[in-house]
């Protein structure tokens, strides 16, 4: 009797062991897109280390096409490669974006995500990085965080153009922000600006910029702009290098519609956003709008938006020591 009660036990403990390792090989493993747009090869160690440290954790890799052409004679993935170049091509199951350089590259990896939902997250290879929050000595820590979970989605607003002719190739949004500049002439630009078809002002200068709360940081934040949470549901209109002193930012509620009229001495002018540039005539009707879709940014549990800003602007600290 004894007897036949240990065999019993021994065949329940080899049932739950297979069924553990049918359940252990069959959940999906996350799947990560890679991308990165200006390859240097002074950064090479960071890359590999990063690449290495999500193969480490069992991690599927879809890789922009052009940075694994230029990646393959350093590295070579253990895997079958999967590709994408463009947004038709990342499966809509992608769990994540990796952006692999500065906010530049971030701000190029929208484009890609779109309205997918897919969230981003940016490890900060250039200079400042505001959106590419996560510098190389905290890539481990932040990538371990993403396994285990322990990370939060932040929605970001998006910033909408409606023109009269198509622009952008199809992908008329931005993140930062929005654009009006001078072209071909050293003379001033007026920009008439209207809110919901109200006259607000004439801009008379070298360009006018329109940020969401994520591009106050940004162009904006350069040319004498406030800082906005990116939580305020608000836009920042600066003009750049005006010509009236008495001209400031101004902080108006995202839920307006703002028009343009824009009147110069050349008939062309540069329209911008973020880091895509289209050439306009003067009878180009634009309007901008907020987005009808939201931006998803990861960050690891210990990043904020105020421990981003303390370290990047160095407030609080005194550098005179």
């Amino acid at each position: 009797m004894l007897k036949a009660s240990i065999i019993f036990h021994i065949l329940q403990y080899k049932l739950l062991y297979t069924r553990c390792r049918v359940f252990y090989y069959t959940v999906p493993l996350m799947l990560v897109a890679i991308y990165n747009r200006t390859f240097d090869k002074l950064d090479m160690p960071v890359l590999l280390h990063i690449l290495k440290l999500l193969e480490d954790h069992r991690l599927q890799l879809i890789f922009y096409k052009e940075f694994y052409e230029r990646l393959q004679p350093y590295y070579c993935y253990q895997g079958t490669p999967r590709f994408f170049t463009s947004k038709a091509d990342l499966p809509i199951h992608t769990d994540m974006l990796f952006s692999l350089g500065g906010d530049g590259t971030m701000l190029d990896a929208i484009t890609f995500v779109g309205n997918t939902g897919i969230p981003l997250i940016g490890i900060n290879l250039g200079r400042l990085g505001f959106l590419a929050a996560i510098p190389e000595e905290e890539v481990e820590g932040a990538i371990l965080s993403l396994v285990r979970g322990s990370y939060t989605l932040e929605k970001r607003t998006l910033i909408h153009l409606d023109s009269s002719i198509p622009l952008f190739n199809g992908s008329p949004f931005a993140l930062n922000e929005f654009t009006i500049h001078r072209q071909d002439t050293s003379s001033m630009i007026k920009v008439h600006t209207y809110l919901n078809g109200e006259f607000l002002n004439t801009y008379w200068a070298d360009g006018l910029i329109v940020a969401t709360p994520t591009g106050s940081t940004g162009y904006s934040l350069s040319c004498g702009g406030p800082v906005v949470f990116p939580q305020t549901s608000s836009f920042v209109i600066t003009p750049v290098a005006p010509h009236n002193l008495n001209t400031r930012p101004i902080v108006v509620p995202d839920d307006n519609v703002i028009s343009f009229e824009i009147e110069g001495r050349s008939e062309q002018f540069l329209c911008t956003l973020d880091a895509r540039t289209e050439t306009i005539k003067s009878n180009v009707q634009l309007a901008v709008k907020r987005e009808n879709f939201t931006i998803s940014l990861v960050r690891p549990d210990e990043h904020n938006f105020l421990n981003t800003i303390r370290q990047k602007l160095y407030w609080g600290i005194d550098r005179r020591n």
